[in-house]
């Protein structure tokens, strides 16, 4: 029997990637609650107002050449998402990133660009952790350190999250790496300068804890939601009155336990 013929390319484009261009973008304030599907859709958008030369895969569906790195969950703020761009002709990674970023929606904002190296390999596999701050109103550092202590020295710290087959319990601690309290001064945030979502009145502002958490990616992935369930959970936190959760970096870890900029080997080798 003879075999099926692949079917021809219909589109017209271009499918063959000349230059791949690797960047950083940030998901910032009110666009935080943006879904990674519309972010997708955002920058498909962009992409064809900034006139970007994509390359596309055949068939009779084509579709640009993106691949995206593991995507911070709805709700999340990030300074550190990631993106690679197969394209169809050479661009000057910084007058792509500026171009992009000008047809993109404030708030989400392309920040880094370099074009990959042909031996540097996948993007996905130079990030295997990640950096959060967790923003924790309506709580003090004593008691965010007292909670930070607590988890650490248990072995295990299960919590259950719902998803769409059900309710599932994961182990929170065993991703945990290093865990800090730091004060809303150490950070150089305001004690004004709170989440949208907290109830706002005279007086005094509430109390507020920033607990910065490396978490290494694991399968199912340990999101900071969880983080902070298993604190109050399994810990004694405090419920917060409100938690803003931002993404400061991604990378892999290095032997000093600092996270290496993912894009840092392609800037290096070009």
């Amino acid at each position: 029997m003879p075999s099926a013929k692949r079917q021809p390319d219909l589109t017209g484009r271009q499918t063959e990637i000349v230059q791949r261009v690797r960047l950083r973008y940030a998901k910032r304030g009110p666009l935080r609650f943006t879904s990674h599907r519309d972010v997708a859709r955002a920058f498909e958008r962009a992409i064809r107002r900034a006139g970007v030369p994509m390359a596309y895969s055949s068939g009779f569906t084509a579709h640009p050449r993106i691949s995206w790195a593991e995507a911070a969950p709805t709700g999340a703020a990030s300074e550190a998402e990631y993106v690679e761009l197969g394209l169809c002709a050479e661009r000057d990674p910084g007058e792509l990133v500026a171009a992009l970023d000008a047809a993109l929606a404030p708030g989400i904002d392309v920040l880094d660009g370099v074009t990959a190296q042909p031996e540097s390999g996948k993007l996905a596999d130079r990030i295997d952790a990640s950096l959060w701050q967790l923003t924790l109103t309506g709580v003090t550092c004593a008691q965010a350190q007292q909670a930070v202590d607590g988890l650490l020295a248990v072995e295990g710290a299960p919590v259950e999250r719902v998803t769409k087959d059900g309710r599932r319990t994961i182990d929170v601690r065993e991703p945990l790496l290093k865990m800090i309290v730091r004060s809303p001064d150490e950070v150089g945030r305001s004690r004004n300068d709170t989440d949208e979502t907290e109830p706002r009145g005279a007086g005094s502002p509430p109390p507020c804890a920033i607990v910065e958490v490396v978490v290494r990616q694991t399968t199912p992935v340990v999101r900071p939601d969880d983080v902070v369930a298993a604190l109050s959970s399994v810990a004694g936190l405090p419920v917060p009155i409100s938690s803003l959760v931002t993404r400061l970096a991604q990378g892999r870890l290095s032997e000093a336990g600092s996270l290496v900029d993912p894009l840092a080997a392609d800037r290096t080798k070009a």
